[in-house]
């Protein structure tokens, strides 16, 4: 069965088989924003399970520039030992493990206290919950060297401390994402107006990062196949980035799409209709394999095995599962001793979009606390249920995160 055969990347790097663990943001780190015990035991679950590549949730590149309050930060080399336990649990069973590397621009939570860059001052337009967002602030020149030179120092740190790879993360509306759409991006300078000039950003730290590491550690980068947005990031210029691309020794694109103002990497749970169906960036993907000189991989909502084997027959790489093996870690060790399991989620069904989102991704969260700590996932929870929690350890972890910086800030 194709699903089970090795991939052998452009830099000669082998996973496997070709179902990866895609990134779902965890908010799970120590006192001191490193791995805590809980992250690494959740990788463990997932290492056992024995999927091919897993890709870490966001690991931030700037402390003062977080997708929430609780994430892993990589910026210096004061917690290395932390790093290197987290890489080697998640490597025990032969998985590669890529760290992906992220600035969220202006989708950080006004609640953090922090100042929020993004290419141009665009505020974010998420209805009644727009405030929850500040305005950004335009960056100078000065602030877009230091986010390259910040991306690439965090993937020299993720190949010292035994990672095999780094995700760069330039979909779903995070910094990179903002530059790369005519809806974020506003510039009249090298960085604005035509496509090249809005990936010059991603391109530049695409050619540092690849120049800063070995040969054998894996450069790969996440990418929106649209954004979902009328005057968006088009599938065409999804095409053009992966022909700009081509020439950079990428060793593999991820495709997936949407924003938090148009969240379509969430699938049926944010809406509750049934698609129809799965792997609904597939047809990006296939307009695109005729272009890419690297392997791609498609991620959003795949939880059946024909699925996963129709996406791999049809071209595509790798098959990136995030919701289903938030559910059941075993899933690519099941699903080659020929069971058909289908892990899903109840569906959401309510009618706010935003609240709906934020429901959905709470409800993942929940089932990544529980194999943290060992137990069995419950994926029948009540979403409303979930979301308080999650908005309460939320409201704990910002208080923790501002003190944090506070004290950051004084030394």
């Amino acid at each position: 069965m194709k699903l089970f055969t090795p991939l052998t990347l452009p830099n000669g790097a082998v996973i496997t088989n070709r179902l990866a663990k895609a990134a779902m943001e965890e908010n799970m780190a120590d006192a001191d924003h490193a791995p805590s015990d809980a992250l690494v035991r959740l990788y463990k679950a997932w290492a056992e399970g024995n999927v091919g590549l897993m890709l870490t949730g966001n690991v931030m590149v700037d402390h003062r520039a977080m997708t929430g309050p609780n994430g892993v930060v990589l910026e210096d080399d004061a917690h290395l030992d932390r790093f290197r336990r987290w890489a080697q649990t998640a490597r025990a069973h032969g998985a590669h493990v890529w760290m992906q590397i992220n600035h969220p621009g202006r989708q950080m939570p006004a609640a953090l206290g922090q100042t929020t860059l993004a290419p141009s001052a665009v505020a974010m337009d998420l209805g009644a919950l727009s405030k929850q967002f500040p305005v950004p602030r335009e960056m100078n020149a000065a602030d877009i060297a230091d986010v390259q030179q910040r991306f690439t120092h965090a993937a020299v740190l993720a190949e010292q401390s035994g990672f095999t790879g780094v995700q760069i993360h330039a979909a779903h509306g995070y910094l990179l994402s903002q530059f790369l759409s005519p809806i974020t991006n506003k510039r009249q300078d090298q960085w604005g107006g035509p496509i090249e000039n809005r990936a010059r950003l991603l391109l530049d730290i695409v050619r540092s990062v690849r120049g800063a590491v070995s040969p054998q550690f894996v450069v790969a980068v996440k990418l929106n196949s649209a954004d979902f947005q009328r005057g968006g990031f088009s599938p065409d210029d999804a095409k053009r980035v992966v022909e700009l691309l081509n020439p950079l020794g990428v060793d593999l694109v991820e495709l997936s799409g949407g924003s938090y103002e148009a969240p379509a990497m969430q699938g049926q749970a944010r809406d509750g209709r049934t698609l129809a169906r799965e792997a609904y960036f597939l047809e990006f993907a296939r307009d695109i394999v005729g272009i890419a000189q690297m392997p791609l991989m498609v991620t959003g909502g795949i939880r059946r095995r024909a699925v996963a084997e129709q996406v791999v027959n049809s071209g595509i790489a790798m098959v990136g599962i995030a919701t289903a093996l938030s559910i059941d870690p075993n899933l690519p060790r099941d699903w080659r001793a020929g069971k058909n399991t289908a892990p899903v989620l109840r569906p959401i069904t309510w009618k706010n979009k935003v609240l709906g989102s934020l429901a959905n991704m709470a409800v993942v969260k929940f089932q990544l606390q529980r194999l943290s700590q060992g137990r069995g996932t419950n994926p029948r929870v009540s979403p409303f249920r979930a979301l308080v929690v999650q908005q309460l350890a939320n409201a704990c972890q910002t208080r923790r995160y501002k003190r944090w910086t506070a004290q950051r800030a004084l030394h």
